[in-house]
């Protein structure tokens, strides 16, 4: 499951302020600390809180009868059966048959075959900035059309739009958002260690030795998906280093060699090298898909494989296959502040057109109306950064505090730094950043030889 990632982009990001940011931040904590016991659980319940208050047609779909299209997307399991409802209710809507493609990552490299087999597909879910520019500089994407732009325009923040244009053109519709700042915990574990939520990263280190004391590994860590490593380092370097040298890295403005860099991987390395920190150590974790990280940490009773597991909002629909609920069982808090404030790190994933057809460009339409965003958001572990969006939809107190958090951050947000970078070194398994992280997972000692190689492989991607 590819959430997150993102790509470089010839866009400008409006740059966040410390205040903006703490403001941000300090959002986001009152809300997760709003949300008590008496929450629901991930499930499809959506009718708490009244169901959506988007008008059942708010946005104007043509007629295509006889139409067929094909949507691509990485995503698997319970992501991709929630959007397919979203797809079915446009059939309903507009006549066309939609079929679901399922894509493999990296996305660019699966559309680059479908392309030279002559059967691109007609809209893509792409999960970077950097492959939106990577589709538009290859000639593959097509901009989008006035009908969705306008619908775009009336439901999105500026910040949001931005990302999704290359050269000042809008190619990419951001349906999906994610709050990649958040670190969710067994409940119970943390009553059986007498655990308080940590403010600060000091504070994490104080709780996670009492879950070890109390005999639970503090944290699960998806290892095997390398993307989940990135998004640590993200939150860390963010809270650090600060949103400058954060916006330098992203461009490759400075070099992973960087003291700033130094100074983040020896800070993580207090819980990466930490002896049994990590649940099954380093070589379990790197055995250890993102979805296994999840539902290890709510399974097992009082003896769950670990207390805690770092990721975004989506870690709902992984809760939600297990028994534990969100808000009762699974709780949450914000990453915690490293340096002077907390990091505010987001992700999202935009529907770019790439044939272009009416169909197509309705799709895309659609995809940035409201009450495609009200479907999924109503089955849980979804998060729209369309602002039309009414968050009563969203299935339990979490989710819905969530949304509202990232809605009120408007434009001052940061997006996940291995997402703006090239894909052959943000976003690819095996290699650049994945695979160095994975390695220093294994040997969190060796700093030097992880800036290094971190270094020459940003280089190579970037272009010098």
């Amino acid at each position: 499951m590819r959430t997150s990632s993102t790509i470089r982009t010839g866009r400008t990001v409006k740059r966040t302020t410390r205040a903006a940011a703490t403001l941000a931040v300090a959002a986001l904590a009152l809300s997760l600390t709003a949300c008590g016991d008496d929450d629901n659980g991930g499930g499809d319940n959506g009718d708490k809180g009244g169901g959506t208050k988007a008008p059942a047609s708010s946005v104007t779909l043509p007629k295509l009868d006889g139409e067929s299209l094909e949507v691509a997307a990485v995503w698997t399991g319970t992501e991709q059966k929630n959007f397919k409802q979203v797809l079915t209710e446009f059939e309903k809507r507009t006549g066309a048959k939609v079929t679901f493609v399922p894509a493999q990552d990296p996305i660019i490299n699966f559309l680059g075959s479908k392309i030279a087999g002559g059967a691109p597909p007609d809209v893509a879910m792409l999960p970077q900035p950097g492959a939106i520019k990577q589709a538009v500089d290859k000639g593959w994407a097509k901009p989008l059309g006035a009908e969705a732009t306008k619908e775009l325009g009336e439901n999105y923040s500026q910040g949001w739009q931005d990302i999704g244009k290359v050269g000042g053109k809008q190619y990419g519709v951001y349906y999906k958002a994610a709050n990649k700042s958040l670190i969710w915990y067994n409940a119970q574990v943390f009553e059986n260690a007498g655990a308080a939520e940590p403010k600060t990263w000091d504070e994490l280190l104080d709780t996670a030795q009492m879950v070890y004391d109390s005999g639970v590994a503090p944290f699960s860590v998806g290892g095997a998906d390398g993307w989940t490593l990135t998004d640590w380092f993200e939150n860390v370097y963010l809270s650090q280093a600060g949103p400058e040298k954060y916006d330098q890295l992203a461009k490759h403005e400075i070099k992973w060699t960087d003291p700033s860099v130094k100074e983040a991987l020896t800070t993580l390395a207090e819980i990466w090298g930490k002896k049994d920190f990590v649940a099954g150590g380093a070589s379990g974790a790197l055995q250890t898909e993102f979805p296994a990280s999840v539902t290890q940490t709510f399974t097992g009773g009082d003896q769950p494989k670990a207390g805690m597991v770092y990721e975004g909002d989506f870690v709902q629909v992984n809760i939600g296959e297990t028994k534990a609920k969100v808000g009762t069982d699974a709780k949450v808090f914000p990453f915690p502040a490293v340096g002077d404030t907390a990091p505010v790190v987001s992700g999202g994933d935009a529907a770019v057109v790439f044939k272009d057809s009416k169909a197509a460009q309705a799709l895309a339409t659609w995809l940035a109306s409201p009450d495609a965003a009200a479907i999924q958001a109503k089955l849980g572990g979804f998060l729209s950064p369309n602002k039309s969006v009414d968050a009563s939809v969203y299935p339990n107190e979490v989710q819905k505090k969530i949304a509202d958090a990232l809605i009120a951050a408007g434009d001052d947000f940061r997006f996940d730094m291995s997402d703006q970078a090239p894909q052959a070194f943000g976003g690819t398994p095996g290699k650049g950043e994945w695979k160095t992280l994975q390695d220093f997972l294994k040997n969190p000692k060796d700093v030097a030889g992880a800036q290094a190689k971190l270094e020459a492989d940003a280089a190579a991607a970037y272009g010098g």
